[in-house]
C-alpha cells in the first residue's frame, strides 16, 4: 500500500515548479529550493562554480544585505542552510508559519537579483572561504581527499562526475566577476528551480505565496542539456595508492552502477547493502566479526542522473593485517555473492533497513521537503516519496544477483588505497 503524504503541484508562468505538502502537525513551514545545477554542469577550467554560488547566495542581493539572510530568519526562529552536489544546489529553511512570507521574499530576491551584490570584493571574500573549507574538510583530514580520488578513478577525465563539487582552487583563482555573472545567468532562474513548501499551509496558500514573490521573475536560465551516455562497468581494475599519515590502512572499492531511479539501480543498491552496507552484511560478518581483518566496513550506492551512478565500500584494515589481505577477502565475498545471490533473509533485512531509514527520514518535515524537491527536480516525480518503497519491493532476489554479476565484480573495481607511511602492517 503506497504512502499517502499530500502532494499538490502548480507551475508558474515563468517555469517555477511549486509543490506543497500540507502538514498541520506543527506550526512550521519548510521552504526548500532545488536549482538544477551542480558540479556536473561545470566545464573544464571553470570547476567549483556551483559550490561557489552556494556561498555567494548568502552575501546579499538587491534588497538584502550581506549575511542578512541568516540573521533575519534566525531572529524569526528559523534554521537554514544550503548544500551543493553533483546534480544540484539546494537552499532550505524551516521557519514558524508567520515567517514564511519573509523567507519567500528573501529567496526570491536572491534568486532573481543576486548579481546586484556580486562584485569583486564579494567574489574574493568567498573564494577565500571556499579555500579554507577545502583545507578543513579535505586537505587537513585523514583520508580527506579519498572520495575526490574515487570520482577521478571511476569516471574518465572530461566526464561530468570526474571532478568533485569543491572544484579546483586554480579554476576559482582564475574566475572573473564576469565569469561568475555568466554562470548565474545560465543556471539560476525560476525555469530551472523547484520550490517545495511542507508544513502548516494549504496548497492554495502556498501557490499564492509563490506567485506573489517569484511570479515577477523572468525565466532566465538556459535550457538543460540531456544526460551523457551511460558508462559500462570498468573493463579492468583501476588502482590509486597513497602513502599518508593516516591512523590505519583504508581501502575504497568503487564500482560504476546504473543510472538512478531505475529497477537495475535499485537492485544494485540492495546488493551493495547486503554485501557491505549493514551490520548483517557479508563483508562485515567475515572481515570484522569472524576474521577481524578489518575494524569497520561501510558500503552504499550513490544515485546519479547523468547516465552512471556510483557504488563503493570502505574498509578500515586492522593492525597486524595487510590491505592486500583485506582486499582479497572482500573480492572473494563479492564473487561468491554474484554466484550465489542473496538469501531470503538477506533480502528481508535489506528491505527492512531501507524501510526503517526511509520512514524515519519522511517523519522529518525538513527531510520530507528535501526528498520531494530532489525527485521533482531530477526525475520529475514529486510523488516519489509515496511510491519508492513499493517500487523497491518489486525487485527480486534474482535481479539483485544479476546486478551484482554485471556491476560489482572485482574485475570491474577501482581501488583507492590510503596506506600508513610507517608500514606497521605485518
Amino acid at each position: 500500500m503506497p504512502l499517502d503524504y499530500k502532494i499538490a503541484e502548480h507551475t508558474l508562468a515563468n517555469g517555477l515548479r511549486v509543490i506543497v505538502s500540507e502538514d498541520h502537525s506543527v506550526p512550521n513551514v519548510t521552504v526548500n529550493l532545488w536549482v538544477n545545477v551542480g558540479s556536473r554542469h561545470e566545464v573544464a577550467g571553470r570547476t567549483g562554480f556551483a559550490h561557489l554560488f552556494e556561498h555567494l547566495m548568502f552575501q546579499g542581493s538587491r534588497n538584502v544585505a550581506s549575511g542578512e539572510h541568516f540573521s533575519a530568519l534566525m531572529a524569526a526562529g528559523g534554521r537554514l542552510n544550503a548544500t551543493t552536489w553533483f546534480d544540484r544546489t539546494n537552499y532550505f529553511e524551516t521557519i514558524p508559519r508567520g515567517a514564511m512570507d519573509l523567507a519567500l521574499w528573501m529567496e526570491a530576491d536572491r534568486h532573481g537579483h543576486l548579481l546586484d551584490a556580486v562584485n569583486q570584493e564579494n567574489l574574493d571574500n568567498q573564494r577565500d572561504v571556499v579555500k579554507e573549507e577545502k583545507r578543513q574538510r579535505y586537505d587537513n583530514l585523514p583520508y580527506g581527499n579519498a572520495l575526490i580520488d574515487v570520482y577521478a578513478a571511476i569516471f574518465p577525465k572530461g566526464h561530468p562526475y570526474h571532478h568533485a563539487t569543491i572544484g579546483s582552487m586554480e579554476d576559482l583563482d582564475c574566475a572573473s566577476v564576469q565569469d561568475v555573472h555568466d554562470f548565474f545567468r545560465s543556471h539560476y532562474g525560476p525555469n530551472n528551480t523547484v520550490l517545495t513548501l511542507v508544513g502548516d499551509l494549504s496548497p492554495d496558500e502556498g501557490f499564492a505565496a509563490a506567485e506573489r514573490y517569484f511570479g515577477p521573475l523572468p525565466a532566465t536560465a538556459a535550457p538543460r542539456r540531456g544526460p551523457v551516455e551511460p558508462l559500462a562497468a570498468l573493463s579492468e581494475p583501476v588502482r590509486d595508492e597513497h602513502l599518508e599519515d593516516v591512523p590505519s590502512d583504508r581501502l575504497h572499492l568503487a564500482f560504476r552502477l546504473p543510472v538512478d531511479d531505475t529497477p537495475e539501480f535499485f537492485a544494485a543498491s540492495l546488493a551493495m547493502d547486503i554485501i557491505g552496507g549493514l551490520a548483517t552484511s557479508r563483508l562485515y560478518q567475515r572481515l570484522v566479526r569472524r576474521e577481524q581483518i578489518a575494524t569497520s566496513i561501510s558500503a552504499h550506492a550513490m544515485g546519479f542522473v547523468d547516465g552512471t551512478s556510483l557504488g563503493f565500500a570502505a574498509i578500515d584494515v586492522a593492525d597486524g593485517f595487510t590491505a592486500d589481505a583485506a582486499e582479497a577477502a572482500a573480492c572473494e565475498e563479492m564473487v561468491r555473492f554474484a554466484t550465489q545471490g542473496p538469501t531470503e533473509i538477506e533480502m528481508e533485512s535489506a528491505m527492512a533497513q531501507t524501510e526503517r531509514s526511509w520512514l524515519s527520514s519522511l517523519a522529518s518535515q525538513e527531510e520530507r521537503a528535501d526528498h520531494i524537491c530532489h525527485h521533482a527536480t531530477l526525475q520529475g516525480d514529486a510523488g516519489y516519496i509515496n511510491t519508492f518503497l513499493d517500487r523497491l519491493g518489486e525487485v527480486s532476489a534474482a535481479e539483485v544477483q544479476q546486478a551484482a554479476a554485471r556491476w560489482l565484480m572485482p574485475s570491474s573495481r577501482a581501488v583507492v588505497a590510503y596506506l600508513k607511511q610507517d608500514g606497521d602492517a605485518q
